[in-house]
């Protein structure tokens, strides 16, 4: 069973970018909702370098009471344009980075905001737009709070539906791979590769079975002071003797476990990827796949190529 594989150099090739290739994190549009609460700490606001976020307010802010502290070197001074006020980064910002930022509205009102930077949880996306309302009762304010119910309810539905979708026999052979129980399962290890890299260890080792293949990596974390998350992992079509980067290649797709959700510094964990045979076939005929891992600022860190012939018919 080795034979095939000792004599194709590029059939399990394990490749790490050296470059960077960034994935978009979309900017959002998100409302929020200040009452007179003194116990109510300040909202914050998530912001990346060279990108401007629009605070938008249902009065005018006072140009002239309205500031940012030690903004100095870190930021473009701060704007008042109406009913709108914009915050511009020079670059990103530092986890532990916060900026209070005193907006002054034209009847008065101080609110504070704490400005800071992007992190790799849903809520901590940057900000494009942050719509403020004082007053919940207003038409707009109502009009928005319902919209962000219909938006709850929809990634609620989408929660429920990818639960559903992960109840499958792919998902129950990852869960497996991952938790360290692959003798559990039809699959047999066939290859491991290692590659260091400045911040961290990835191992892959490639495993083969009938109808399905999977790789399983175990991540270490050598990084003194950042945690290590993933962000995105993606499975795409390459043709058959192509060992780079795919970037436009078809989405096929997998199933995907991991047994941690951040690795601290200095930490390990696995992640295992389990696709079917189905997935090794794309619109012009038989492909290989090259599973990408995308790390918390979605920057691409590592991918590895499967080829097709680890499947077993």
């Amino acid at each position: 069973m080795w034979i095939f594989l000792l004599q194709r150099s590029t059939l399990l090739l394990f490749l790490v970018a050296s470059v960077a290739v960034a994935r978009d994190r979309e900017p959002r549009v998100r409302n929020v909702y200040i009452r007179d609460n003194p116990k109510d700490e300040a909202e914050r606001v998530y912001v990346t370098g060279e990108v401007v976020t629009v605070l938008r307010f249902q009065q005018p802010c006072d140009p002239a009471r309205t500031k940012m502290l030690g903004w100095e070197g870190r930021f473009v001074p701060v704007e008042c344009a109406g009913k709108r006020v914009l915050v511009e980064p020079l670059q990103n910002l530092e986890p532990k980075d916060r900026f209070l930022l005193l907006v002054t509205l034209a009847d008065g009102k101080e609110l504070p905001f704490t400005v800071t930077a992007i992190g790799d949880k849903e809520w901590e996306r940057p900000d494009q737009q942050v719509n403020v309302f004082l007053a919940p009762e207003t038409q707009d304010a109502l009009r928005a709070q319902l919209e962000d119910t219909r938006t709850r309810q929809k990634l609620l539905e989408e929660a429920n539906r990818r639960h559903w979708e992960e109840n499958t026999e792919d998902h129950a052979l990852a869960k497996l791979l991952k938790n360290g129980s692959v003798r559990l399962t039809p699959l047999k290890a066939r290859q491991r590769w290692i590659l260091k890299k400045v911040g961290m260890t990835v191992e892959a080792t490639f495993l083969t079975g009938k109808a399905k293949a999977a790789v399983l990596f175990r991540v270490t974390n050598h990084n003194k002071f950042n945690p290590w998350s993933l962000s995105e992992a993606r499975l795409l079509t390459t043709r058959p003797g192509e060992t780079a980067p795919v970037l436009f290649g078809e989405a096929k797709p997998f199933a995907l476990q991991k047994d941690w959700e951040e690795l601290a510094p200095g930490a390990s964990g696995y992640l295992a990827v389990v696709v079917d045979k189905s997935a090794f076939k794309s619109r012009e005929g038989a492909c290989d796949l090259t599973v990408e891992l995308y790390r918390q600022d979605g920057l691409l860190d590592a991918h590895v190529l499967l080829d097709r012939r680890l499947v077993r018919e």
